[in-house]
């Protein structure tokens, strides 16, 4: 026999209305009734404990079977992956234990420490390894694929937590430099002959050394042109296929243990990673970067105006890259340039022009415009340098970006609200009104960020005089030093904001807002009265996608 029992009570509904309820459970069921002066009405809720379970059996049946359909797939792409990665995996195995042992003996000392400390246990030490500070020096460990994958996660505040995205800009340090013995050595080998057959000098020490590339100048036998040679460091492509493909089973592993981890992509975020990094140590593809931009600047008649190094394919290989060497200054380079140039705001114009010309016209655009890769050459044009870092921009994007630049310059918050909801993927409604609201609050605050980031701390602006005795004419040069951790620090809180709404943008916004705040910085200190945004001299416009769009 059900036992019965009768619940009295109010029933809370909008407009701070109470209404009496009488809630009636009758064994496990349970019945909620609403009066009111018309009479007794039922509006809601059946419910029965049985129901519930079978409900939940039937739910965890379905993800079982969904996980045993699966299952063939995952331990077909996990065998497929090892093969791939044969032996070189147990090596980076064993190296991968070793960085975890030195970086929690490192941890486990500092957390013994904190234990007696009367302020408690910092956050990053009760995070362990996983902290943003402990995870950055496991990464530094384990070298050249996790200090790159550092510098993604760095340069891609709209996919990862912002005290991540912080920490990681550590990650930009200069790397050490490989012995030179080893540098011929794999130029002997890339190249399949003696080195001074084909160079008639090489500068055995290098302009620079980055995580997984090193360049030398030099120049070549029989035209004596000078050139720079970039090698790809011994040894960096086997540790980054092995570690690689140790992520991607790792995360195709956690998604399907986890299957709700599906709808955050984890296993696209990380191929995401996977093809950027690999691209970029393939130097046949950067080749192929440079030689689609140099492509569209004599298309679009813009040789005069800009260029990009030469690529000599007959001494260039996956590994090896050798290019034309420009000589010119950096854009931060300002006493250089006012040398060089009558108007430099007139040079940084036609820079702003090429590079979003180079959106429209190429299939892969310039993703790493800092001032060591974008230069005033001694002609008077501007050189684009170093193609490792490219994105690419589908038409969708790019519409609602240029919407929200537009909205940007004349700040009219709803119309950025709009472009920024289309741009992000998202599973709701988002309140556009509300967004904009907020989007006004944060920009405003950036704008002053902004005013405070060029002309307070935190900014070196190192100014130089010096006067000549014979003309009686002082010289000025300025050189801005700004911190590379500082630029992802302006955008933050736009994707913050913007994920509390559900949206996830993709790659590329982040690259675009990071070079538009590079030209930012260029434009302060070259053309400080100009808005880049408004300035009628600057073409930000889709006229010409469609018909040069996928020429090269």
């Amino acid at each position: 026999m059900s036992s019965v029992s009768v619940f009295r009570g109010f029933l809370h509904v909008p407009h701070q209305i109470q209404l009496p309820v009488t809630r009636i459970f009758i064994g496990s069921k349970k019945l909620d009734y609403r009066s009111n002066s018309n009479g007794l009405r039922l509006y809601a809720r059946y419910s029965d404990s049985q129901s519930a379970q079978t409900q939940a059996q039937d739910l965890f049946t379905s993800r079982l079977q969904d996980s045993i359909e699966n299952l063939p797939k995952l331990v077909e792409d996990i065998v497929q992956t090892s093969i791939n990665t044969g032996p070189r995996g147990a090596l980076r195995l064993a190296q991968g234990v070793q960085a975890v042992i030195g970086v929690g003996s490192e941890w486990l000392t500092e957390f013994s420490q904190s234990r007696n400390s009367p302020s408690g246990i910092p956050s990053q030490l009760q995070l362990g390894l996983v902290s943003p500070l402990y995870l950055r020096k496991l990464f530094e460990r384990l070298g050249a694929t996790y200090i790159k994958l550092g510098q993604f996660i760095a340069s891609a505040p709209t996919l990862f937590p912002p005290e991540y995205v912080q920490e990681f800009q550590y990650c930009f340090d200069k790397a050490p430099a490989v012995p030179f013995d080893e540098i011929k050595s794999i130029l002997r080998e890339e190249l399949a002959g003696p080195i001074d057959s084909i160079y008639e000098y090489i500068d055995p020490t290098p302009l620079a050394s980055a995580s997984i590339a090193q360049v030398h100048a030099a120049r070549l036998k029989g035209s004596q042109a000078d050139v720079v040679i970039k090698v790809l460091k011994p040894g960096i492509e086997d540790v980054l296929v092995a570690d690689l493909n140790f992520i991607y089973v790792v995360a195709r592993i956690v998604e399907f243990l986890n299957p709700e981890l599906s709808r955050a992509s984890l296993v696209a975020i990380v191929n995401d990673i996977r093809a950027s990094m690999l691209e970029e140590v393939d130097f046949k593809k950067e080749a192929a970067n440079i030689e689609a931009f140099r492509g569209y600047l004599e298309s679009m008649g813009l040789t005069r105006q800009a260029t990009a190094p030469r690529v000599y394919r007959e001494c260039s290989t996956k590994k090896v890259l050798t290019m034309e060497r420009l000589y010119g200054v950096p854009l931060t380079d300002l006493d250089s340039i006012s040398s060089l140039v009558s108007s430099p705001e007139t040079s940084l114009i036609t820079a702003l022009n090429v590079w979003f010309g180079s959106l429209l016209a190429c299939e892969s655009f310039h993703a790493d415009v800092h001032a060591g890769n974008l230069w005033l050459l001694r002609d008077g044009r501007i050189g684009f340098l170093d193609f490792g870092i490219v994105g690419r921009i589908s038409p969708k994007t790019w519409g609602a970006m240029e919407v929200f630049l537009g909205s940007l310059a004349t700040e009219e918050y709803d119309s950025m609200a709009s472009a920024l909801i289309e741009m992000g993927a998202t599973n709701t409604d988002v309140d556009s009104r509300a967004f904009a609201k907020d989007l006004e609050k944060i920009f405003s605050s950036i704008q002053a960020c902004i005013h405070m980031f060029w002309l307070d701390l935190d900014t070196e602006l190192v100014v130089a005089t010096a006067t000549r005795a014979s003309t009686n004419v002082t010289a000025v040069s300025a050189n801005l030093v700004v911190d590379e951790r500082q630029m992802n620090a302006l955008f933050l809180d736009l994707v913050r904001v913007s994920e509390s709404y559900g949206l996830k943008f993709p790659r590329e916004f982040a690259l675009l807002m990071k070079q538009l705040l590079y030209f930012d910085r260029y434009t302060r200190l070259l053309a400080p009265n100009m808005n880049m945004l408004q300035d009628q001299r600057i073409t930000i416009a889709s006229n010409r996608r469609t018909s040069n769009r996928n020429i090269y």
